[in-house]
């Protein structure tokens, strides 16, 4: 599911906006100034972020040179600012789109469609973000607190696996036979034990108190939607 992150100060466009890109299969996350909108940009991961130009604690773009820039985001800026000189401006920053109030719905996802159709191959890193670990699908890296985590391929498997089904129960049978088709090696119950220990070892805070790979009893284990 693609996420993205709307910074807009104006409470109904915010909702109508977020209640549309829903019902279109995004996952949306708000912000109502600068300050909420860094916070989120630094604690999370986006495919896009809508950016109006004017809020309440700076200027749109402002935020857009200082934060978002290097992260490599796409970005649409969402303004009443229709002014030739402030379109302009918003491309030369390296704005992906640029769309005026008042908008249209549907003018607003064909944008969002066409800008994530043009940059997907530019960031090709697929990223899972749990809490304080990121998976890096593409590079096979994982990350605890933005330091490399070293695990074995088994490891990373088994993790990637529950990462990717994050939100749902995985059975241990279900995972051992997930082992067996990408590596074909046999992997028995007590093995998986020993490996699911490992891996809460490298990146648990507590290991004994795990608060990422969680055990359901006599099924298997399940990781909470929490990214």
């Amino acid at each position: 599911m693609m996420k993205i992150l709307l910074i807009e100060d104006e409470k109904n466009i915010q909702i109508s906006i977020t209640y549309y890109l829903q019902k279109e299969g995004f996952k949306i996350n708000s912000a109502n100034n600068m300050k909420e909108a860094c916070e989120k940009i630094e604690n999370d991961m986006y495919n896009l972020i809508l950016l109006d130009v004017t809020l309440p604690d700076g200027n749109g773009f402002d935020l857009y040179k200082k934060v978002i820039k290097n992260k490599n985001i796409p970005v649409i800026f969402l303004t009443a600012l229709d002014e030739e000189k402030d379109i302009v401006k918003g491309f030369e920053l390296g704005a992906d789109d640029y769309i005026t109030k008042p908008f249209h719905a549907g003018e607003l996802l064909y944008r969002i469609k066409n800008v994530l159709k043009h940059t997907k191959n530019i960031n090709q890193d697929e990223i899972i973000k749990i809490k304080n670990i990121k998976i890096n699908l593409n590079k096979k890296l994982v990350l605890k607190d933005d330091k490399e985590v070293e695990l074995t391929a088994l490891e990373f498997k088994i993790l990637q696996m529950l990462f990717e089904n994050r939100g749902r129960i995985i059975s241990r049978t279900r995972i051992l036979e997930y082992i067996w088709d990408e590596n074909e090696n046999f992997v028995n119950d007590n093995t998986l034990t020993v490996y699911i220990k490992r891996i809460r070892e490298k990146i648990e805070k507590d290991p004994n108190n795990a608060e990422i790979i969680k055990t359901v009893r006599g099924i298997g284990y399940k990781i909470l939607d929490e990214g």
